[in-house]
């Protein structure tokens, strides 16, 4: 897992206009917090965090105001819902060798049995425990031949060595349908074609 350095600034001003002019300075709030520790709250640098935050779970090594080095991930992102760009984040303390929980995305190879199945991605992201300083990205499941009524489980993912579980071992990650679009269609054309009739 890959590790950021970012300096960042505790601030002292706080509401809606302190985070706007932080922002015009192409900077974000944020909030760092966790261990029983008052939260900090600091003032990041966009740029820098919105590369950062490219890689799920990142590992961030925060220089804050060069005094104090803190490890970091972030737990939750606010972004503008139009322009996309970052406007404020949660960020939770750790320390190596921490069990932390996180959700990691799950990807799918191989193809379905043929017959036009759809795959239904009951949970996007997994949650796992894992080492602060080695979280995966990302793990991927095999789907090749899976037909109508199959499903994927929790305790059937592969995980890394010393990731977890952090849900019941039977939770449904993925599950096959059956294709039922056409035939609800012809359903709908047959019953069209009755109405017009009468």
């Amino acid at each position: 897992m890959s590790e950021v350095k970012i300096s960042a600034e505790t601030r002292t001003e706080f509401g809606k206009g302190a985070a706007r002019r932080i922002r015009r300075d192409s900077k974000v709030p944020g909030v760092l917090y966790g261990r029983g520790s008052d939260p900090i709250h600091l003032t990041l640098p966009g740029h820098e965090l919105l590369l950062a935050l490219r890689t799920s779970n990142v590992l961030i090594a925060l220089d804050i105001d060069g005094k104090t080095n803190e490890l970091a991930i972030p737990k939750s992102v606010q972004r503008d819902p139009i322009k996309g760009h970052l406007e404020h984040v949660d960020l939770q303390l750790v320390k190596r060798g921490e069990q932390v929980n996180v959700e990691i995305y799950v990807h799918t190879e191989g193809e379905l049995a043929p017959g036009g199945n759809l795959l239904e991605h009951v949970l996007n992201a997994l949650p796992v425990e894992a080492e602060a300083t080695h979280i995966p990205e990302s793990v991927t499941v095999s789907i090749e031949g899976l037909t109508a009524g199959d499903s994927v489980l929790a305790k059937d993912i592969p995980l890394p060595k010393g990731t977890k579980l952090a849900v019941e071992g039977d939770t449904v990650v993925l599950q096959v349908l059956a294709a039922q679009a056409e035939e609800a269609a012809e359903g709908e054309a047959a019953g069209g074609e009755e109405v017009a009739e009468a």
